[in-house]
């Protein structure tokens, strides 16, 4: 997924979940994105968090 796909695919999952979202680059290069709360990988490959509540 590029990274334009990826922050599209987190604001959307951010805005219906009400969750904070983590976009990450995986270990074969591609990004992906889960809800912060499962995120359980190396802090390096965080690229982006979104977090609906943020002001």
């Amino acid at each position: 997924m590029s990274l334009n796909d990826a922050h599209a695919f987190a604001f959307s999952l951010a805005t219906t979940l009400m969750a904070a979202i983590i976009i990450f680059q995986a270990g074969d290069g591609t990004l992906s994105v889960t809800p912060a709360s499962e995120y359980d990988g190396d802090i390096a490959a965080i690229i982006h968090e979104i977090d609906p509540f943020a002001p």
